[in-house]
């Protein structure tokens, strides 16, 4: 999967998750402020990443990414 695609995909299934249309979001936008949600929230939608991509991410590994972009890098390795 392409970093694109793969942003793309995580787009879609933050979207999703959060009740928001997907047009309305980018990889690049602080996904905290866009999507108005906490970091509860934001792990809740870590837990779905997880068994979408059949992955498991450390918490450390997270710490400062607000970023669907940022994100991708995280997920893609381990892809």
């Amino acid at each position: 999967m392409t970093r694109d695609a793969l942003q793309n995909r995580l787009i879609e299934l933050a979207a999703k998750r959060f009740e928001r249309d997907a047009s309305t979001l980018s990889a690049t936008d602080d996904f905290f402020e866009k999507l108005g949600i906490d970091s509860f929230q934001a792990m809740e939608l870590m837990t779905d990443l997880e068994e979408e991509f059949d992955i498991e991410i450390p918490d450390y590994e997270l710490q400062g990414v607000n970023t669907l972009a940022k994100l991708a890098e995280v997920i893609e390795p381990r892809l």
